[in-house]
């Protein structure tokens, strides 16, 4: 990443200049807004101020990106993958250019901090580049079945639906597309509803470079929006990362269309769990990143929300946990000293409140945190101190549910398979982290935790090209390395007959 030497005035100076635009949804190849007018606004969570009015896409504009991107298909399924790299790569330059810009619009829209997202930027780009040299692994097999030749390729589904969330808007925008285009398919994607700029920012790159209608960007909300892309009979494949209950309801309003291919990047309640042999200050620390609290508040699907640390060294461990939360520094998310910025909307807030009023009353002991952010940078925002409850069991709401949001559960434990089954207890089973330096206990708890993406010593960090997926509620489908982009096309198998 290359670093910048920006101030918080820097930071502001530049924010006033992006929004000083109009913003418009990528259709076509043109930059529109939604046919009937229609608009909504988007707020600043961290001081409630109003940032801008975009586009509101309804059936018809979806219509209209359809359209768009189904003609565009049937010039771009037919250039050369390695062509299709060469423009993915050529964006991804781009795109790292205006990296200060994408930044500033993430962090005010979506309340992270600006140094988080700038960091963002550079991660989608080394993404953006690794899977466009993947675009000459679409192979296909040959089987000796007989004398004949039989043989499979893979080809494209056609146009894409991309649905993607709010907690790393620009990542998600500028990787999600990169999957289908390398496989020769064409994409409409929504943008999140509560921060859309950094997306309609993108889809300006995207108009430069990309062939018109190969990539349509539209903003509005699930229920509308959202909707439309699912239900459309032209979009056959659609990729969804989300909650849990928008992935229930995107299968359900599919198939009430017709038979479609869904991938789904779900919601988790994560488990981290610490032998008493660790390292003690290590695993602390790993527990805070694990949380993601410096990152994006907590929000985030992959989140170890759930600590379980054995009754041995349960306190000893609690004093360093503790410490390591409290220097963390919240504040202005376009400061770049802030570690930790504020929750994306009124209605998340909220959501996350209830769940530390639940703590309280069903038990559980609040270590730190637990309340809002008091000062005068805080008084307009939806701040939330990290939290951390100890004494959490599994009878409770905040050991049982995805909070999304600053609140770390502690579970003391002393018997490992007990432990296991209350790790596996919960319908998701996204990741997992195992603090041990014994191998055998480490490769025995990772063949045990039903959780898809592990880490060993470790935790919160992606590595280039390796699968993402996850368990029971919290996926369909691997998303992040070349499996992402084979699901992307559909096997045709072609049987030679030469006697």
């Amino acid at each position: 990443m290359i670093e910048t030497n920006k101030s918080l005035e820097d930071w502001e100076k530049l924010k006033r200049s992006m929004l000083d635009k109009d913003w418009n949804m990528l259709i076509g190849g043109q930059l529109v807004k939604a046919q009937n007018g229609e608009t909504y606004e988007t707020v600043n969570p961290a001081n409630g101020e109003a940032l801008a009015k975009v586009p509101f896409a309804q059936q018809n504009d979806v219509e209209h990106a359809v359209k768009a991107a189904k003609q565009a298909f049937e010039t771009w399924k037919h250039v050369p993958p390695i062509e299709r790299g060469r423009l993915i790569r050529k964006l991804a330059d781009e795109f790292q250019k205006r990296a200060d810009e994408f930044a500033v619009l993430d962090s005010v829209d979506s309340g992270n901090p600006v140094t988080a997202m700038r960091g963002d930027v550079f991660a989608s780009a080394s993404m953006m580049e690794y899977m466009s040299g993947l675009a000459s692994e679409m192979k296909g097999d040959t089987f000796p079945s007989s004398q004949n030749w039989h043989l499979t390729r893979r080809e494209p589904y056609g146009v894409i639906g991309r649905i993607i969330p709010y907690n790393h808007p620009i990542m998600f925008t500028a990787t999600k597309i990169v999957g289908p285009l390398i496989a020769g398919n064409t994409v409409v994607l929504k943008a999140p509803d509560q921060c859309p700029l950094s997306s309609l920012l993108f889809g300006q790159l995207c108009q430069q470079i990309l062939p018109p209608g190969t990539v349509n960007i539209v903003s509005g909300d699930g229920r509308t929006t959202g909707d439309a892309i699912v239900r459309h009979p032209d979009i056959k494949r659609i990729g969804l990362i989300g909650s849990v209950e928008t992935g229930k309801n995107i299968l359900k309003s599919s198939a009430e269309v017709g038979i479609k291919h869904i991938s789904l990047e779900l919601g988790g309640k994560n488990a981290m769990i610490v032998f008493p042999d660790v390292d003690l200050e290590s695993a602390a620390k790993a527990a805070v990143k694990g949380m993601n609290f410096t990152w994006c508040q907590g929000q985030s699907c992959g989140s170890t929300s759930r600590l379980f640390v054995h009754e041995d060294i349960y306190d000893q461990f609690l004093p360093k946990l503790k410490h390591y939360v409290e220097q963390i520094k919240i504040g202005n998310p376009l400061d770049p000293e802030t570690e930790m910025g504020c929750l994306v909307s009124r209605n998340q807030y909220d959501k996350v409140v209830s769940y530390i009023d639940a703590g309280h009353q069903q038990g559980a002991r609040l270590l730190i945190g637990g309340k809002r952010a008091e000062g005068d940078t805080f008084d307009k925002g939806l701040f939330i101190l990290p939290t951390v409850f100890e004494d959490v069991n599994e009878k409770m709401s905040i050991f049982n549910e995805e909070i999304f949001g600053p609140v770390l559960s502690v579970i003391k434990w002393n018997n490992v398979e007990d432990a296991v089954r209350q790790i596996n207890s919960v319908p998701y089973g996204l990741t997992g982290s195992i603090w041990t330096h014994d191998i055998q206990t480490a490769l025995r708890m990772a063949e045990n935790i039903e959780s898809g993406f592990l880490w060993i010593n470790g935790s919160s960090s992606h590595y280039l090209g390796v699968p993402y997926q996850g368990y029971k509620n919290s996926s369909i489908g691997s998303e992040e390395g070349l499996d992402e982009i084979l699901s992307y096309t559909q096997v045709k198998t072609v049987n030679i007959v030469m006697e």
